[in-house]
């Protein structure tokens, strides 16, 4: 095999590869040979067919193998040979010229990873900010929790609907007198002012009293989830089964058991052990934030633009499907847009920051074991349907790309936790207000410390939109709602803002994963495609 270097520009290589037909033609050859002994044809007994009836039966589909295992041979000899570390996996072109009997020709573009030198991992410092979970905190959760699980109890027939009640009704919704698929419910569930239903709706009811009955006319939004319903006005025909108010919910051991647990004190331990767990992952969060800080500001090389882009594109099409979701898909697009090339810069270093990471732990022998990575697997083929799962099992365990992309977040967090160990760390107890404030204010200091043109994006805010079902309440298909109003869920942190802090990972091909069993989920709230278990090869 010839080799013809065409490119070599920082991290970018090119090759010609070259095979000679007559090494093709020999590797056919000796496949015939192999196969003539077992091949069964009239008038030749069995194993004398002639090697050229063979080849004429069969030279095709053997051509076939041979120039596929021509090819991966050659690729990995170039590796070998030219001692190459492919980022992603190589650009293969076989000219479209080539012809049986012909050279066979391979063009070979790629990326290699760049030569990173081990950092220096001595003298690290961390300061770990640690957050004492007080009983007065476990109450406040207690409180908080009691509060957020409404009751209501029957109110009084004379009793007039107020904002905060809650109406027990059934209605028929109509247009022009026709009524309307999904317009129809019998005893649905209606705080007043919760805005579940759509404007108007609700207000019309204030006043009603227990048996009551009443007609409104409402006009659907013309942005509203069901196209022939968007924009007409519609008539309800309400019958208030029962109005009721809220009664309050006593933190005590009768409302623990009605959660399932047995008494206020078990409640209490449990509460404990989540707000010690969600205060331990913040202070992980500020921990490796600075650790990851002292890493990138130490180290500035050349990282493959592939990577790059292939972590910018993950990046971007969470933060799209944030912005379709919002209250004003267009205006967050405009946003999102105008602070692309922030996120690029942001994909480029959580790249960085993944090879520096790799560094470390192949130089102080962190790995993945065996049972850890088959743990992995088990884990993730529990989001597919039983049928399903060994699919997915197979296709991991196939595809080198999907398990380094399965492997890449506990290996990177292993390493994490060997520099943890290896730092010096001292430790300062703050309320959890000063522990987010520390971590925003290592948000805020890393931007400042980057060049004008490529600030880091700070954290943005995407609206989400939330189930109007309230928790154990049979309630209507939104169709049925006349009023499914849209409310935006308190704002959550994209993961363009994690992305600062996540170092980056080697990505799969694009999985499909099988949709979930189960009953049908009809909210209103838009759902991403249904995904299909990956094709077996």
């Amino acid at each position: 095999m010839q080799i013809i270097e065409t490119t070599n520009e920082g991290l970018k290589r090119g090759y010609k590869l070259t095979v000679p037909a007559k090494d093709i033609d020999a590797r056919v050859s000796a496949e015939v040979k192999k196969l003539a002994p077992q091949v069964r044809m009239p008038g030749f007994r069995p194993g004398k067919v002639p090697a050229n009836l063979v080849r004429k039966m069969h030279g095709e589909q053997m051509h076939a193998q041979v120039m596929n295992d021509t090819i991966r041979e050659s690729i990995d000899n170039l590796m070998r040979e030219k001692q190459l570390r492919p980022a992603m996996q190589p650009k293969i072109d076989l000219d479209e010229s080539y012809e049986q009997g012909k050279d066979v020709e391979l063009t070979v573009e790629l990326e290699v990873l760049p030569k990173v030198e081990t950092p220096d991992i001595d003298g690290l410092k961390l300061e770990k900010l640690t957050v004492p979970v007080t009983d007065e905190r476990v109450d406040e959760a207690v409180e908080q929790l009691a509060s957020n699980n409404k009751s209501y109890k029957d109110a009084a027939k004379s009793k007039k609907a107020a904002e905060g009640d809650q109406l027990i009704i059934d209605f028929v919704g109509s247009i022009d007198g026709i009524e309307f698929e999904g317009g129809k419910a019998e005893g649905a569930p209606l705080v007043l002012g919760s805005g579940q239903f759509i404007p108007g709706f609700e207000e019309q009811l204030t006043g009603v009293k227990t048996g009551d009955e009443k007609t409104i006319t409402v006009t659907f939004p013309e942005d509203y989830q069901a196209p022939h319903l968007a924009g007409k006005a519609a008539e309800f025909a309400i019958t208030v089964q029962q109005v009721k108010v809220e009664e309050d919910t006593k933190p005590d051991d009768e409302f623990a058991k009605n959660l399932g647990l047995e008494s206020l004190d078990k409640l209490k331990e449990l509460l404990r052990g989540q707000l010690e767990q969600e205060t331990a992952g913040l202070t992980r969060t500020q921990m490796k934030r600075a650790l990851l800080d002292q890493l990138a500001s130490g180290h500035d090389f050349p990282v493959p633009q592939g990577m790059v882009d292939a972590e910018f594109e993950q990046i971007w099409a969470q933060l799209q499907q944030e912005a379709s979701q919002s209250d004003d898909p267009a205006e967050a697009m405009k946003e999102i847009e105008s602070e692309k090339d922030d996120y690029r810069h942001i994909a480029e270093r959580r790249v960085r920051l993944g090879l520096l990471l790799s560094e470390i732990g192949q130089s102080n022998g962190v790995e993945v074991s065996g049972q850890e990575m088959s743990m992995l697997i088990q884990q993730a083929a529990q989001q597919y349907r039983a049928e399903d799962r060994e699919r997915f099992i197979q296709y991991v365990q196939q595809e080198p790309m999907a398990a380094a992309q399965l492997r890449a977040p506990l290996y990177e967090d292993k390493v994490v936790d060997f520099l943890f160990d290896k730092a010096e760390v001292t430790e300062r107890e703050v309320t959890r207000e000063e522990l987010e404030a520390a971590i925003e204010a290592d948000e805020d200091a890393e931007e400042a410390k980057q060049p004008a043109t490529k600030k880091k994006a700070p954290a943005k805010k995407a609206p989400a939109k939330k189930a109007a079902a309230e928790k154990g309440e049979d309630k209507p298909s939104e169709e049925a709602k006349p009023a499914a109003k849209k409310k935006a869920s308190p704002k959550k942190e994209t993961a363009a803002s994690e992305a600062a802090d996540e170092p980056a990972a080697k990505k799969a091909p694009a999985k499909k994963a099988p949709a979930k069993g189960g009953a049908a989920d009809k909210s209103a709230a838009k759902k991403a495609p249904a995904k299909k278990a990956p094709a077996k090869k």
